[in-house]
């Protein structure tokens, strides 16, 4: 049980405060959320069952699990077939007579594939054969190949995911500034810049200092804002890239940010992401000790 004292402090420290009451019920609705992540993570087709990213050439790129292939995957065929990627970015897939392979469930010899991107709210088009499977991501231009595998090393080693100890006092109560027309830039590991609409800034306190924090709008309509941010434990006991976490629109000029639901990027998990790293402007000068800390099993 955790202490009422800690209620006391997070009255002082201007937090959403958990009412002693509600400790239990708190908690639990965070463990109910860290097995959901858990579960969405560990999924058939989650960010550990990545097994390849492969980026395409202009013209024809001949794939397979063979050497002499132009992109050699690590399960499947030996010469499944050949996309090619032409001058105005399609990406178009003549597969080999034998190759056994499903375009989207179904048998076929060829198609466009629509990648991430085109496909919006829809989902790209997805080439599977046995447990392996790919899709076509579009990062600023760049084609790829992501490759997932439904008996990746990734599932079958998982080592859990390792966390704070959950802490009432890290729920805290921002004020909402709305910020128009404000933009946010993002780096991203693979070295492109993505740029974000700003919907507001939140303004908070902890242990008698102002911070501040830029949401973005990740997709448009999307009904909550995405934050990626660091602090003084990244890189030492949480990822150092970025954390994550979402929030929902203010109500009445207030935002909860609930930092025990701060969570890991894929690229914690696995080398095949093109994860945002955390801006400038999201770098607090503050130990988060909430949320998820370094995975590991993490070898890069």
């Amino acid at each position: 049980m955790i202490r009422t004292s800690l209620f006391v402090a997070a009255a002082i420290l201007g937090v959403a405060t958990v009412h002693a009451a509600d400790t239990d019920t708190y908690t639990q609705s965070i463990k109910q959320w860290h097995a959901g992540r858990v579960e969405r993570l560990t999924a058939p087709d989650g960010w550990l069952s990545l097994i390849g990213l492969e980026w395409l050439k202009q013209g024809d790129n001949r794939i397979g699990c063979a050497a002499d292939n132009d992109i050699v995957l690590k399960a499947g065929p030996a010469h499944l077939g050949v996309a090619k990627l032409t001058g105005s970015g399609e990406v178009q897939l003549l597969l080999a007579s034998d190759s056994g392979a499903l375009i989207d469930g179904k048998p076929a010899h060829e198609a466009v594939l629509i990648d991430d991107m085109q496909a919006g709210d829809g989902t790209p088009t997805t080439v599977s054969f046995g447990t392996v499977s790919f899709y076509v991501i579009d990062r600023d231009g760049r084609k790829g190949l992501r490759v997932k595998d439904t008996d990746a090393p990734g599932r079958k080693h998982f080592a859990g995911i390792d966390s704070f100890a959950i802490d009432p006092s890290w729920r805290i109560e921002a004020t909402w500034v709305p910020t128009p027309g404000l933009t946010l830039e993002m780096g991203t590991v693979i070295g492109t810049i993505d740029k974000y609409p700003v919907p507001g800034k939140l303004e908070f306190t902890r242990d008698g200092k102002h911070f501040e924090i830029l949401p973005v709008i990740e997709v448009p309509g999307d009904t909550q804002y995405f934050i990626v941010f660091a602090d003084r434990t990244s890189g030492r006991e949480t990822y150092g890239a970025a954390r994550f976490l979402y929030i929902d629109p203010p109500k009445d000029g207030k935002v909860v940010v609930d930092f025990n639901k701060a969570y890991n990027p894929p690229c914690a998990f696995t080398e095949f992401a093109t994860c945002p790293l955390a801006p400038p402007e999201n770098r607090l000068d503050l130990r988060v000790t909430a949320g998820e800390k370094n995975y590991a099993a993490s070898h890069h």
